[in-house]
Formats: C-alpha cells, sequence, structure tokens
C-alpha cells in the first residue's frame, strides 16, 4: 500500500494574470486567477492550523465507494466482476486509519460493508473483511442515484474527519427516480462531501453523469472497457488519499459599484461556478472550490467597474482563499491576488488580450461548441453539428489541445484543422462520442 503521510499541509498561492488596461468608458476587466497548493510547512506564513492537519498522519479522511448493482451490470457478467474488482483495488489503497464504506446501489441504496449505518477503520483486517463482503454484491434491481448519495452522505456525516469523499459507478440512465429527485438529492449533498462519478460501458447519460461530479465538486468520466475499472479506480483513491485541506473557497471582494460578472474554473476542467456564490459580508462571496492536495488550478474571473476616464486607477477586486466555518467564522489560507483596473488612451495598450485570458476563453469555447456539436448531430443537425464540431477543431489546433483533437478525429473527419474544415463521419462507435462529450471540458494549461 503506498504511503502518503506527509509532514505539513499544502502551502496555498495565487497570481493573478490580466491586461489591466481598458479604453475610456470601459468596463469590464478580465483575469484567469492561478491557485496553487504546494507542500511546505506553513500556510502562507503561518503555522498550519492543527484541526487542517496533523503532522506526519495525513489529514482524516473518509470515503464511501457506492457501486452499481442493477439488472444491467450482469451484461455481460464479467461487468460485475469488474466492479468488484476495482472497489476491492480502491480499499486496497485505503491508508490506515481512513474511515470507509461500501454502497450497493440499485433503486435502493444498501449497505454492503460494515453495515449498521457505521464507517469502518482502515486496516488490515477491515481491508479483508470488505474484500470478502464484496463477493456477495450481485446484479439486480433498478437505478435510483439519489437514494445511493443520500445513503453516502448519511454515513460521511457520522465522521468527524476533514475529507469526505465519495466514489459512484454506474452503468445505466437513473430510470427509476425522477430527474427532479436527483436533483433534491444532489442540492442536498452539494457543500457535504465530494464526489467522482464514472460511467462503465456505454448505456449510461453522459449528462448525468458528469452532472453529479459537476454539482459535487469532483471529477467525471468514461470507462468505456470494465476491464479498465480496477486501474481507475485506484488512481481516483490514490487521488482521494492525496487531499489535504477541505471546503476551500475562492473569496472575491469588489468595491462599490463593482460586481463579478462571472467565474469559472478553466483548468484542469472547465467548471461554472457564478451560480454557486455565497455572500461573505459586505460587497464579498465566496466561490467553493471543494478539496485540495498538491496541485494547481486556474480559475477566469470577469468584474463589471464604473467606467472612468483616462489616467483613473482602481482596484477591481481582491482574491483569497478561505476555509468557512460552521460557526460563521472563517480560517484564512493567507493567499491574496489583486484585479486592477487603469484607464488608458494608448490603444495598443487597451486593445492587447493577456495570452492566459485568450487561451482560456478559447478552451471554454471550445468545451461549449463539442456540447453543442454532438447535440446537433444527435438532433439530426448535419450542418450545424459539422459547422460547430469544425469550429471544435480549430480551437483544439490552436491552443495544442491534442487529446480533445484525437478525440473529434473519431467523430469527424478533419479536411483542414486551421481553417475547421471537416465532414461528419458517415459510422461513429458510441464509445467514442460518448468519451468526446464526457471529456469535452477536460482543457490544457496556457503555456507560460
Amino acid at each position: 500500500m503506498a504511503n502518503f503521510s506527509k509532514s505539513s499541509v499544502p502551502r496555498f498561492s495565487v497570481d493573478v494574470y490580466q491586461n489591466a488596461y481598458l479604453p475610456e468608458g470601459g468596463r469590464e476587466v478580465n483575469a484567469i486567477v492561478t491557485v496553487s497548493a504546494t507542500g511546505g510547512g506553513t500556510i502562507g506564513g503561518a503555522v498550519a492550523a492543527p484541526h487542517l492537519y496533523t503532522a506526519g498522519q495525513g489529514p482524516d479522511a473518509a470515503v464511501v465507494v457506492m457501486v452499481d448493482c442493477s439488472g444491467s451490470m450482469d451484461y455481460p457478467p464479467t461487468k460485475m466482476r469488474n466492479a468488484r474488482d476495482a472497489t476491492a483495488a480502491a480499499i486496497d489503497t485505503l491508508r490506515d486509519g481512513v474511515r470507509f464504506a461500501v454502497v450497493a446501489g440499485t433503486h435502493v441504496a444498501a449497505e454492503v460493508y460494515p453495515g449498521g449505518g457505521r464507517l469502518a477503520v482502515a486496516d488490515a483486517a477491515t481491508r479483508g473483511e470488505a474484500r470478502q463482503a464484496l463477493r456477495k454484491l450481485s446484479a439486480g434491481g433498478g437505478t435510483a442515484i439519489g437514494t445511493w448519495l443520500r445513503l453516502a452522505d448519511r454515513l460521511l456525516s457520522s465522521a468527524d474527519v476533514t475529507i469526505r469523499h465519495g466514489i459512484l459507478l454506474t452503468d445505466g440512465r437513473n430510470e427509476h427516480e425522477s430527474p427532479e429527485a436527483l436533483r433534491a438529492a444532489l442540492d442536498s449533498c452539494a457543500g457535504r462531501y465530494t464526489c467522482d462519478a464514472r460511467g462503465v460501458g456505454t448505456d449510461w447519460e453522459v449528462k448525468e453523469v458528469t452532472g453529479i461530479a459537476s454539482a459535487l465538486l469532483g471529477t467525471s468520466d468514461i470507462v468505456a472497457d470494465p476491464a479498465a475499472l480496477a486501474a481507475d479506480f485506484t488512481h481516483m483513491m490514490e487521488t482521494v488519499m492525496g487531499k489535504e485541506v477541505a471546503d476551500v473557497a475562492l473569496r472575491l471582494w469588489t468595491p462599490v459599484d463593482t460586481e463579478i460578472a462571472f467565474v469559472k474554473q478553466v483548468a484542469p476542467a472547465v467548471e461554472e461556478l457564478t451560480g454557486r456564490r455565497t455572500e461573505a459580508g459586505p460587497r464579498a462571496g465566496d466561490y467553493p472550490t471543494g478539496s485540495w492536495g498538491d496541485e494547481s488550478r486556474d480559475y477566469h474571473v470577469c468584474v463589471r467597474v464604473p467606467a472612468a476616464g483616462i489616467g483613473r486607477e482602481m482596484l477591481a477586486a481582491r482574491v483569497s482563499l478561505v476555509i468557512p466555518q460552521a460557526d460563521g467564522g472563517v480560517q484564512n489560507l493567507g493567499a491574496q491576488g489583486l484585479v486592477r483596473a487603469v484607464w488608458t488612451d494608448d490603444t495598443a495598450a487597451s486593445t492587447s488580450i493577456n495570452p492566459q485570458v485568450a487561451h482560456y476563453t478559447g478552451q471554454a469555447e471550445l468545451a461549449q461548441v463539442i456540447q453543442q456539436g454532438l447535440d446537433l448531430r444527435k438532433a439530426g443537425d448535419v450542418d450545424g453539428a459539422t459547422a460547430k464540431l469544425g469550429r471544435a477543431v480549430q480551437l483544439a489546433g490552436a491552443s495544442g489541445n491534442a487529446d480533445t483533437a484525437k478525440l473529434l478525429a473519431k467523430v469527424v473527419d478533419v479536411v483542414d484543422a486551421a481553417t475547421g474544415t471537416v465532414r461528419l463521419k458517415a459510422r461513429v462507435e458510441e464509445a467514442d462520442e460518448m468519451t468526446l462529450e464526457t471529456r469535452s471540458t477536460k482543457t490544457v494549461r496556457v503555456k507560460k
């Protein structure tokens, strides 16, 4: 078993990339905010708070694995066996002391291990018991994912831990509860734990799986071949074991008469955060980012400022990182960045687009046109789909997003990538189309 213990929490830093110059009367300021968490003994120059981390032991964590056991998991029978093996591999990756449970999901949710509304504490004995319990997993029944998520929430909330995480596997559509019931479950669980979601095979609904991961600030992906589940589950659990700080929020403060137009995560994947704002005092709002280990993410912040004359300068927004507390207080992580606005009559300065802003604007458009193109293709609009997917090929090539370019090439024949000239393929493997749709929001970092 890998050893994930470290001697300290990450140290957070914030870097702001922008062109601060606006023409006379200009009101919109765009900035890319890079947040990095790197190993070190301090947070923003201060000694790490004991409740966030225990030196040498890693963070307290709890994980619930939700395994689809609906009837379709028996077609083919190897799918259920692969799911059992993958869950066992994930359990083997747990660090000693981590709380965990396994849930079987059908039209109801059932505890597989340890049972009794409890979480087990990972050690050699409980891992062995869990592997034995997994042998009892069998396919039969429907699919009501909201019930799985709610049971995971009840189990995770029973533990006084820092990191709460779910891993959800499904192979089919959520046919045995209404979309409203699933949305209510997601709303109830949001902010209480993070969750990675995976679709195995090709009979599940992409927007359902990606929607679950998005609502719960986790990752989503397709595992088209069930034989690849064990490697994917192991990687997911290794990532969870590397998380050290939970519930980090991006706090944006703006001066009077200034407003936030939007906030998006743009790397490693596009994720809209604007509507998730919670008010945090006068002219300040928090945007959730979930759990962090050693990693870096980029956010696109757009601010609308009051129009001003040439020579004026102002602070458009102050960016900081915080952990909101249950008692209404806040843990400040010590990192800060400033977004500025300067009005100038220098046309070259005011019309220049910051390279980071330009890159991620293109990446966000790439994700959008892929989704639009695939939806139009499914609707039978050949011309519309060709135009959108052609634009996607053009953007992927221009930004160096080679992985997305390869996925697009399985759906369209590329005539000229530079101009976005493509033809829709007459026959497309369902797994290829679903992979493109599922991974459409994954981005490449800007070359700085």
